[in-house]
């Protein structure tokens, strides 16, 4: 961001009427801090909204109305904020765009800003005393503008103890990242957190901006102030908390490093902050006119710079292509011979390949003689054999029509023996023709019986 983009927020509808340009409220201040909230409710009417309102203990806003015309006070019973004024708070914020808290509080009160800043839905700034009783889970819709020894407060508050020692070891846009990666719940619910330092870091869920503009002499008493009241100008004008923190984070560093031209040195003070504001414009004019000269002078520069890098370009574009074309050259010459290597190498390979073919075909003319060989000997080796099995089979059918033969012949004498036997005995004529045709049907039975065992020799013959 630079001042041409600050300029731009801080600037007005001609057609504007008054409240259109943003309305805020700072609740804080005790008797021990009376001007922290007055300074910050004057930074916001400075960066351009139209009221700002001071809600506070009695005295200290009573004191507040006579240090400062241009603010309005809300006078809250008693010495200090405390858990009974919660209730008035929140109705008396509902009239606002944005809410400043925690300038000037004190430790005393931590339970009004703990129920308060979780209770009000508004857009809110937490800043100073505030921050200390809180905890990252705590905030939604605001931001949170804390020093380095307040923002590790609020760590071991959150339970985040184990960052510390990260935090202190690392560099400022490392931190944005730890930060970021380990406070997404407290960003999600429409947060930014703001930490101040010799470079401010403004985080938000899906941005992170860092604000170099300032000097050493910014850490004097209420420098801080003005920053919130800053934050809480831009946020009840325009809406936006990212922009509004960045713009606010860049302006406080922006008149700081003009007072320390002015000054020559650090003795500026915060409220010199709120005077010079008066001379923004101006100054933001003059700045435009500087950066416009240093722009013209930087683009006569780089156009220079540009031509001179064409013509040394197009130098080294004609080198390389005659560079290219002798490269092509030799490479075209390499490339015959190549390919002549190549053929002779290929001449020779076809003839040690014609070569092993003729005697690969040889060898195997070989083995099929071979195996030629060997089959007419096998066919020998099984004819002799058939021949020899033959010849068995003779010689056993001989041998068995040699018994076939001796059998009949045993059976013809029995049967006669038999028929003797029975012709001897004629007085036994009951018991003889009872016998006989039993001896007739035992012939009959044994000649079938050599009737069917030579048809069974008979066709064993014809196969």
């Amino acid at each position: 961001m630079n001042i041409d983009h600050v300029m731009k927020l801080m600037d007005r509808k001609k057609t504007s009427h008054k409240g259109e340009n943003g309305n805020a409220l700072v609740i804080g201040g005790s008797e021990e801090f009376t001007t922290a909230p007055a300074l910050a409710a004057l930074a916001a009417m400075r960066a351009g909204c139209d009221a700002a309102t001071v809600a506070a203990p009695e005295k200290v806003a009573w004191t507040i109305n006579m240090l400062s015309l241009d603010l309005m006070t809300i006078k809250i019973p008693g010495d200090t904020l405390n858990i009974k004024n919660v209730k008035d708070a929140l109705r008396v914020a509902e009239f606002y765009d944005a809410v400043l808290i925690g300038n000037g509080i004190t430790r005393r009160g931590d339970k009004f800003c703990h129920t308060f800043v979780r209770k009000c839905m508004k857009p809110k700034i937490i800043d100073a005393d505030a921050l200390k009783a809180l905890s990252f889970k705590d905030f939604s819709n605001a931001i949170v503008t804390a020093h380095e020894t307040e923002l590790e407060i609020m760590l071991v508050n959150s339970g985040k103890e184990f960052l510390l020692q990260k935090l202190r070891a690392s560099n400022y846009k490392e931190r944005a990242e730890i930060l970021q990666g380990n406070l997404r719940y407290f960003l999600q619910n429409n947060n930014v957190l703001l930490v101040k330092g010799a470079t401010d870091m403004i985080i938000s869920r899906n941005k992170v901006a860092f604000n170099r503009t300032g000097n050493q002499g910014m850490t004097k008493a209420g420098t801080g102030d003005i920053l919130a009241g800053l934050c809480l100008g831009f946020l009840s004008k325009t809406g936006d908390m990212f922009k509004s923190a960045v713009a606010a984070s860049f302006i406080n560093g922006f008149v700081g490093d003009k007072l320390l031209d002015a000054k020559k040195g650090y003795t500026f003070i915060a409220s010199d902050i709120l005077l010079d504001m008066e001379k923004l414009q101006k100054s933001a004019e003059e700045l435009g006119d500087r950066e416009r000269v240093v722009l013209k002078r930087k683009a006569d520069v780089k156009r220079k710079e540009d031509e001179a890098r064409a013509k040394i370009v197009a130098k080294e574009k004609a080198e390389k292509s005659k560079e290219k074309l002798r490269l092509e050259k030799e490479r075209l010459i390499i490339k015959k011979k190549l390919a002549k290597e190549k053929e002779i190498e290929r001449i020779k390979k076809d003839k040690v390949k014609s070569q092993l073919m003729k005697q690969k075909l040889a060898e195997k003319k070989k083995k099929e003689a071979e195996k030629k060989k060997a089959l007419t000997l096998k066919k020998k080796a099984l004819a002799a054999k058939k021949k020899e099995k033959e010849a068995n089979r003779r010689k056993k059918l001989a041998e068995m029509k040699k018994k076939v033969a001796s059998k009949k012949s045993t059976a013809k004498k029995k049967v006669v023996k038999k028929k003797s036997a029975t012709k001897k005995k004629p007085s036994k004529k009951k018991a003889a023709s009872k016998k006989k045709p039993a001896a007739k049907k035992k012939a009959v039975s044994r000649k079938k019986v050599v009737k069917k065992k030579a048809t069974k020799k008979k066709s064993k013959k014809k196969k």
